[in-house]
């Protein structure tokens, strides 16, 4: 469900957005013999040279018509149906970048209302398109999870209401961006999630949100508040466009709460950002200052862990700025800092996109 039939739902959440909104930083084909499917020769790091590559682009969009679903009784007669009367539904589906060979996790939450209040114990059935053309296939049925009866994938913790569903073998997505529709059983409300298979080597840029790429740090809670969608900073978009066309992946990694991925995502949407993954927190209120350094510090190192090369970082607070020095993100010129001055690191500070469009048009192309 998108931007308007939650607005109820998560009008309600405005306390924990409130909290989050000053944090600095709040979604395929079989791989060919010999190589990458959608994946040049190697090129330089960074954009400094090398042989020449082509870079695999993500589709701009990702969409075909749903296939037809039945409504299934709930396993709990009674207490699910009074969560789902609770309020609207809050669930989030988790976006995630995935290398070759390593286990491949669909991760959502469900939950419902005001209070947020997890859907237990549950079917929640898994829909992929995969590789974003085609129609879609179902994967098969997950159930909802009490608290602490999993244990964590990919950095995200089982605070109850959620699935981990393990792509089975036979099934497992090639190279290329992937779309997840999740639909609760019971009574057919659904989220969807992004997940990007890519080499070893790929070359990723980090993006905070609030106040980086939105006109304000506090945009979103007003624009939350009117049903609206914030205002981008001007050349944002293209800046980060040139970026993705040159073959570095788009990782929008925000301190903002859960809840609020699907409007993240569709923000990036409307402004014509590049598709990429979209991290938040996994809580509900998201995360402020070194909490919020430590959220992306360890976001960024996950992402290093599997082999991906993360060159750039965008921001506009300390805390950006914390996560990318202390993550090796060099040289000091790919740490951008908009309209913020960091005296800590020497990061290097814009005051409008334009003046990146020219410097990004003539980079090199980059590939694993």
């Amino acid at each position: 469900m998108r931007g308007g039939t939650r607005l109820a739902g998560l009008i309600a959440l405005v306390p924990a957005l409130l909290l989050a909104v000053s944090c600095g930083g709040v979604g395929g084909a079989t791989p060919a013999p010999g190589g990458q499917s959608g994946y040049g020769g190697s090129g330089g790091a960074g954009g400094t040279g090398g042989a020449a590559c082509t870079p695999w682009v993500a589709p701009k969009t990702c969409a075909a018509p749903l296939p037809a679903l039945t409504q299934r009784s709930w396993h709990h007669s009674i207490e699910s149906p009074l969560i789902v009367a609770s309020g609207s539904s809050n669930h989030r589906g988790r976006d995630l970048f995935l290398v070759p060979g390593e286990p491949q996790w669909i991760i959502g939450k469900f939950a419902y209302g005001i209070a947020d209040k997890d859907l237990k114990d549950e079917e929640v059935d898994i829909y992929l398109l995969r590789g974003c053309t085609g129609s879609w296939e179902k994967l098969g049925t997950a159930v909802t999870t009490q608290d602490n009866q999993h244990a964590t994938e990919e950095g995200v913790d089982d605070s109850g209401g959620r699935i981990y569903f393990q792509i089975p073998a036979g099934k497992e997505l090639g190279i290329g961006r992937h779309r997840v529709h999740l639909v609760v059983a019971g009574d057919l409300s659904s989220t969807d999630l992004y997940i990007e298979v890519v080499p070893k080597g790929t070359h990723v840029f980090a993006a905070d949100v609030d106040g980086t790429l939105t006109t304000q740090e506090t945009a979103e809670f007003a624009s939350l508040l009117t049903g609206s969608i914030p205002k981008s900073n001007p050349d944002a978009p293209q800046a980060l466009g040139e970026l993705a066309a040159k073959g570095y992946r788009p990782f929008y990694l925000t301190a903002r709460p859960e809840f609020l991925v699907d409007r993240t995502r569709e923000f990036l949407d409307k402004y014509g950002y590049p598709p990429g993954v979209v991290h938040t927190t996994t809580t509900l209120t998201g995360a402020l200052n070194s909490a919020a350094a430590s959220y992306k510090t360890a976001g960024i190192q996950r992402e290093q862990q599997r082999g991906l090369v993360v060159d750039w970082g965008f921001g506009n607070r300390s805390s950006d700025v914390d996560a990318y020095f202390g993550t090796g993100i060099a040289p000091e010129s790919h740490r951008i800092m908009f309209q913020f001055t960091d005296t800590a690191h020497n990061s290097r500070r814009i005051d409008s996109y334009s003046q990146l469009l020219g410097e990004f048009a003539a980079l090199a192309p980059v590939c694993p």
